[in-house]
């Protein structure tokens, strides 16, 4: 599937959708496709907040407003009662692993890993399993496979296990002498190995670590299984990996693509940020097939990035449907969840020498931005920890002096650790963060690592909105699930599945919420015009719930039903 192939498709999308002209369907509001009624719409429009009903023609919003518009139907009006339910702008995930956890190891693109990969932990949900059943599972694995063969397993969480110790190597050694088998933890940041691993990547407990990444020991000095970042290109260098076709891939990602897209509508996202690699062409063929129930914002690296820069390719170039968004995160350092992030302080419980990785030099950093941003392509370096955060916002600040452009809007996705200097300048840039969404929720186990003072300045929704920066939500799926209604109670609460509260003084509102998940995403992207919000000439993407949020127990917020969730007009998941 090559690179000229997959930017002949999306110009043919481009094109496509430059052909048709949408607003002109605002002229004539007389027959609407759609009519939504008797409905508590919560638009996040600052002009009109909240309204009762909405009409829909040629995929885009003609009417909001009051019981009135019900009388615009004409003979070929579809007409739905809301009954009195909530209905809120499609939800918007800003980061994305479509392809789920680990992929960089894997290879998996578009869903893929959902359908096909062995799964030791839940995807989706909080759940506990022991160390026993993940053996189990790969030794079943390893069954099917030829020796020297990896027998990799997906979606760990090292806090998930309910033997309360971490997965090492002498657990891995009882599933296979024959294979190297590695667990991918679901943050994508740390790998766990047995001993037939490292043998073959010529891993000792003499290796020095290498830049960004480690060998973890044992209190003897000997090898523990756990890789992180960096370090853990040298066990990808081993053995060999399952082996498909091209027929058997294409079918995968096809597969995956699809089964991932109703996913997605099934929770309420209407936009979804994808950063992987290897999914474009598949996104683009099941659209045709019917089976895109979500907008794609494709987010681009390696060979991609390569040929947009070459061939004078901007951030935007697309459709409605499908984008060219912003590059893939560019890393700077480690993973919050797996305790690898580049901080100014050191960890809880860790030795007081590590502060975690930088996977990229300054220098290294400056010159990668400075390329990007020349090639008016949406800059986004992965930023955790303060001191990488620094850095990001160094390059940044570097690459607008060398070149200034308006709405540049360079991206940060995670952006966990602020200080008041940091969200100075990332105000002064205008800098769109892509937070993590679920993980107070999903991760307050993991929170113990930072302490209480930290986290009061972690995942900083407040302090960003309270200094006009517009914060968005990013899952980091498979790292964190990506379920809007988990990350509103979230944000709203800060109270996390075992009851711990972190942070509370970054709680925000549920309006303010609602509008990270919704209006903050469309600006993210520089898509705010056509997306984000219910106002008449965007984009007719909504969700109804089947309860009012203002109405519902903070803490109940995650199990709210989702009704319907509509894409220009169309209902993409009926419940």
């Amino acid at each position: 599937m090559g690179n000229r192939r997959q930017f002949m498709l999306c110009m043919g999308g481009a094109l496509a959708g430059a052909a048709v002209a949408p607003h002109a369907a605002f002229a004539d509001p007389q027959e609407p496709d759609l009519i939504v009624f008797n409905a508590r719409v919560h638009t996040v429009d600052t002009a009109m907040p909240t309204a009762q009903a909405l009409a829909v023609r040629a995929g885009r919003f003609v009417a909001v407003g009051g019981a009135d518009i019900k009388a615009l139907a004409g003979k070929k009006t579809r007409l739905y009662d809301a009954k009195g339910m909530m209905v809120v702008p499609g939800f918007i995930d800003t980061h994305n692993h479509a392809g789920a956890g680990g992929a960089a190891f894997t290879g998996n693109a578009g869903g893929e890993g959902l359908l096909f990969d062995l799964h030791v932990g839940n995807p989706y949900e909080v759940e506990q399993v022991s160390i026993a059943s993940i053996i189990a599972k790969l030794k079943a694995k390893a069954a099917t496979l030829p020796p020297g063969t990896w027998v990799l397993g997906n979606f760990l969480d090292d806090t998930k296990l309910a033997d309360k110790r971490p997965l090492n190597v002498h657990d891995l050694d009882k599933v296979s002498s024959d294979h190297p088998v590695g667990v991918v933890h679901r943050g994508g940041h740390t790998f766990f190995v047995n001993s037939k691993a490292f043998q073959m990547a010529g891993v000792t407990r003499n290796t020095p670590n290498p830049f960004g990444g480690t060998f973890d020991k044992d209190a003897n000095g000997e090898l523990n299984g756990r890789v992180t970042d960096r370090a853990i290109a040298a066990l990808a260098k081993a053995g060999k990996r399952e082996q498909f076709t091209p027929a058997q891939r294409e079918k995968r990602v096809m597969d995956g693509v699809a089964f991932i897209s109703a996913k997605f509508a099934q929770y309420g996202l209407t936009t979804v940020h994808h950063n992987e690699d290897g999914a474009l062409e598949a996104i683009q063929e099941q659209r045709r097939n019917g089976k895109l129930k979500h907008r794609v914002s494709y987010e681009v690296s390696g060979d991609l990035l390569e040929a947009m820069i070459r061939n004078g390719i901007e951030s935007g170039f697309g459709d409605e449907w499908i984008r060219l968004g912003a590059t893939a995160e560019h890393m700077a350092d480690g993973s919050l969840s797996e305790r690898t992030m580049a901080m100014s302080q050191p960890y809880i419980g860790m030795p007081a020498s590590y502060h975690g990785n930088l996977t990229e030099t300054q220098e290294d950093l400056n010159k990668w931005c400075e390329r990007v941003h020349r090639a008016h392509i949406q800059l986004n370096c992965h930023a955790n920890g303060d001191v990488a955060i620094d850095r990001v916002l160094t390059a940044y600040e570097r690459a607008l002096k060398l070149m200034p452009r308006a709405n540049a809007r360079p991206k940060i996705t995670h952006c966990s650790q602020m200080t008041p200097a940091l969200i100075r300048r990332i105000k002064a840039l205008d800098a769109v963060p892509s937070m993590f969404s679920t993980y107070p929720y999903y991760n307050s186990d993991k929170f113990h690592f930072y302490g209480q003072q930290a986290m009061e300045h972690m995942i900083a929704f407040r302090s960003m909105l309270d200094a006009g920066i517009k914060p968005a939500a990013g899952s980091d799926f498979g790292p964190g699930p990506f379920s809007p209604l988990m990350a509103i109670q979230a944000m709203v609460t800060r109270t996390g599945w075992n009851g711990e509260t972190w942070g509370a003084s970054q709680k925000i509102t549920l309006d303010e919420a609602i509008r990270v998940n919704s209006f903050n995403g469309a600006y993210n992207s520089r898509e705010e015009k056509d997306k984000g919000s219910i106002a008449v000439g965007k984009l007719a993407d909504f969700v109804v719930l089947a309860e009012d949020l203002h109405t519902v127990a903070p803490s109940k917020i995650k199990d709210v039903k989702i009704v319907q969730t509509v894409v220009g007009g169309q209902v993409m998941y009926q419940a």
